[in-house]
C-alpha cells in the first residue's frame, strides 16, 4: 500500500477575495469565545493572504512586529487591532445579540 503524504493546511491559501476574509474574521470571533490572541491568529490569516508586507506598510508597523503581533502568542493591543483591521481593508462593527 503507498504512503498517503499530507500537507499542513493553510486557510491564507483560501482567503482570496475581502468577502471571503470578513467572513473568516466573522466567524473567529464568533468561535473565539473570548480568546483575544485566537482572533489575532485569525487576522494573521487574513493577513498572510493579502501579503504581510503590504499589511504592515499600510498599518505603520514593522514586517517583523506584524508578526509578533498576529502569532496567537501574545495579545495586541487593541490600537494595534484597529491599525492592522484597517490595512486589510475590513470594518469592525457592532451589533445587538
Amino acid at each position: 500500500m503507498p504512503k498517503t503524504v499530507t500537507s499542513r493546511y493553510d486557510v491564507a491559501e483560501h482567503l482570496r477575495t475581502p468577502e471571503e476574509m470578513a467572513a473568516y474574521l466573522e466567524a473567529s470571533i464568533e468561535e473565539a469565545n473570548g480568546d483575544a490572541a485566537f482572533i489575532a491568529k485569525a487576522l494573521g490569516d487574513i493577513a498572510r493572504a493579502k501579503g504581510m508586507s503590504q499589511v504592515a506598510r499600510d498599518a505603520g508597523l514593522s514586517r517583523e512586529s506584524l508578526y509578533k503581533a498576529l502569532s496567537g502568542e501574545r495579545v495586541p493591543s487593541f490600537d494595534t487591532i484597529l491599525k492592522i483591521v484597517s490595512a486589510l481593508g475590513l470594518k469592525l462593527h457592532a451589533e445587538v445579540r
